[in-house]
């Protein structure tokens, strides 16, 4: 067998396969795989892999490498100089390495940012959850799950697809510091979050690519929307909070006033509005955008995108402009209707050309809503059609993801709504509903260096800093801190996604309303988050799944949601999946020091320790009946709170909150 070695690993190289991870982003996993996935491709097809094959991404450049066995390799991406030996090599073409001699790919200039290699037979890298592709946050996949490092081996395959062959003119990317991306409207758009004008701007406005970018999402600088609403509700205070729903890779998440193109390491759930999604044959380009480089959205209709399929002319990425006729004139809104029994309003939103946002009832917090979810979810993925990826449940939305070259996106509204007619009635369900029982660590010294960094970093001015717990008090009308960690503790939180910030990360609500502390998030959002904090967002719990950024208000820390040791089990971990947690569970807190918490996050992460597990079932109906019996109580707890937030908003308001520029 053929073997790779690592000379120079350049400042950030990665395995990664396509089309990536699928099927996991209803827990949080991220597909990875190329960002730049149309040059990823015509690299595997200029050596004669099979375009999916793993090959490697480098970020800026600066790969060596050198073989044991003579073999065919290429490179393609941004645009750079490759040698052998020193002599120069073509790029976007096949070139034989021999034994010993030494490929390298020169950093990258004013051009792009990543550059691929391809080697035939492709690289040999245990597969994690169904692929070969580096989720580096997730430590996982790849060379060991992380970035390449000088003297790493890597085994090579022996078989390869077809015969090597020249990339022609016509199917080579065209690349610039001027990037037009070619978008659909939705799913959140004008009137209902974004004023016409807003989006006016944001098709008129040439955005600038922030240094702060990465896999996870690409930062823009550009104006601040006027917003078409005062806030978010039981969402959150600020207009861009909503009840958390999935995303799609390529969506512009506006973070606050901040615009974030989702890359594909980026989260599956989240509660930001998206006014627009980049096209699946256009997210190739979010791969190469460049610090300071420019971006214009150019909307399109959803029935004329470029295939994603393709990888040649018929791709159009080799026109550095996006040709376009105009946008859908429907705001992002597929269609409306009515459950069967004619109670609950239904919004079918588009999201990109490959995905459908399926919402119930009013943007408010209603758990017959996520009954409704849960009964579509399970009656999609019972049928299964061809061309399904996946199905990921938010509050009071389920996304459907699919293949749009296999499942077009009318064809898929037609099945969606047909097996939505069918549903039985919500108040029938019962669903299983374990009561996990876990520890925390109230204000954990780790959330407090991750509000110190926010406000070095990031901001110093914001109204949750330099204690997020006082802020909660605060937005609530509590009377102190300890009416916080009170009602915090006394909480049962009704798991309702997973994945809100990667890996089996919960997004749960307290079934009693009375112990909904409602808060806002960061804006703009963290960009460093202490692996399994515990933070408030909106009315929501958020366990985050691993490090990374983030926006919910802190209140401390806890063990491990996800089992990096997968398979092994421990500590109520399951063999056949590494989350912890399912949805409809119910978290309860019991309190832990510090170093108890220490103590037990040791045990989990070497294999041992266990989680307090008790089988139960949530009835909606008897939900119902409980929020019956406590009304009047209920309504005067939440009139309080109300009025407190209000009064937030308020000094947000005179203190020009409301006002500022986008960071």
């Amino acid at each position: 067998m053929t073997t790779l070695t690592v000379v120079r690993p350049g400042p950030m190289t990665t395995v990664q396969d396509w089309p990536g991870r699928a099927g996991y982003w209803s827990i949080g996993v991220p597909p990875s795989g190329p960002m730049d996935d149309l040059s990823f491709r015509l690299a595997n097809l200029a050596v004669g892999n099979d375009e999916g094959a793993p090959g490697f991404e480098c970020t800026l450049g600066g790969l060596a490498v050198t073989v044991d066995e003579a073999t065919t390799v290429a490179v393609t991406g941004a645009p750079v100089t490759v040698t052998v030996d020193g002599a120069p090599v073509p790029t976007w073409a096949p070139v034989e390495l021999l034994p010993g001699q030494q490929l390298a790919v020169g950093a990258t200039g004013s051009l792009g940012m990543r550059v691929y290699l391809a080697v035939r037979g492709g690289v040999t890298v245990p597969d994690y959850l169904g692929s070969a592709s580096t989720f580096t946050l997730g430590k996982f996949g790849g060379h060991d799950g992380r970035t390449l490092a000088a003297g790493d081996e890597l085994p090579l395959g022996d078989t390869a697809a077809s015969a090597p062959r020249r990339i022609l003119d016509d199917e080579v990317p065209a690349f610039t510091t001027r990037w037009q991306l070619a978008v659909t409207v939705g799913p959140h758009s004008a009137p209902e979050y974004f004023t016409d004008a807003d989006i006016a701007t944001l098709y008129d406005t040439a955005y600038e690519v922030h240094f702060n970018s990465d896999r996870t999402g690409v930062r823009l600088i550009g104006p601040k929307p006027e917003w078409a609403r005062p806030d978010g509700g039981e969402a959150g205070l600020h207009p861009s909070n909503i009840h958390d729903n999935a995303y799609s890779v390529g969506a512009l998440d506006f973070t606050g006033d901040t615009p974030i193109l989702l890359g594909p390491d980026g989260p599956s759930l989240g509660g930001f509005v998206c006014p627009v999604t980049v096209t699946t044959a256009d997210r190739w380009k979010l791969g190469q955008l460049r610090p300071g480089d420019a971006v214009r959205f150019v909307p399109v209709r959803a029935a004329a995108a470029a295939s994603p399929g393709a990888v040649g002319s018929a791709r159009r990425a080799n026109l550095p402009v996006v040709l376009s006729a105009g946008g859908d004139a429907d705001d992002g809104v597929l269609a409306r209707s009515m459950t069967a029994d004619a109670e609950t309003t239904i919004t079918y939103r588009r999201s990109g050309d490959d995905n459908i946002l399926v919402e119930y009832g009013a943007m408010t917090l209603d758990l017959e809503s996520r009954a409704r979810v849960h009964a579509l979810e399970q009656r999609l993925r019972a049928e299964s059609p061809r061309g399904l990826i996946d199905l990921t449940a938010g509050v009071r939305s389920l996304q459907v993801k699919f293949d749009p070259t296999a499942l077009n996106q009318p064809a898929a509204l037609d099945w969606i709504r047909e097996a939505e007619s069918q549903l039985p009635a919500a108040d029938d369900m019962i669903v299983p509903s374990r009561t996990v029982s876990l520890p925390l660590s109230w204000d954990d010294p780790s959330t407090r260096e991750a509000i110190e960094r926010y406000v070095l970093g990031v901001r110093g001015d914001a109204p949750w800093c330099p204690w997020n717990i006082e802020f909660i008090r605060r937005m609530n009308g509590l009377g102190s801190v300890e009416d916080v960690q009170r009602i915090v503790f006394d909480a049962s939180y009704l798991v309702l996604g997973l994945g809100d910030v990667y890996l089996g990360a919960p997004v749960a609500v307290p079934l009693d309303p009375r112990h909904r502390l409602v808060t806002t998030k960061y804006n703009p959002a963290r960009t460093w988050t202490p692996e399994n904090a515990v933070g408030i967002g909106g009315a929501y719990l958020c366990i985050y799944g691993m490090e990374g950024p983030g926006g919910y208000q802190f209140v401390g820390r806890t063990t491990q949601v996800w089992n990096h040791r997968h398979p092994l089990t421990a500590g109520g971990f399951e063999p056949e999946h590494p989350w912890l947690l399912r949805h409809f569970d119910r978290i309860s807190w019991y309190p832990v020091s510090t170093e108890e918490l220490a103590d037990l996050r040791a045990d989990t992460a070497a294999g041992r320790g266990s989680v307090d597990i008790t089988p139960g079932s949530f009835s909606l109906s008897a939900h119902r009946a409980f929020l019956a019996r406590e009304a009047d109580d209920i309504a005067r707890v939440r009139s309080a709170m109300e009025i407190a937030r209000d009064e937030e908003r308020g000094r947000w308001a005179a203190a020009g909150e409301f006002t500022r520029s986008a960071a």
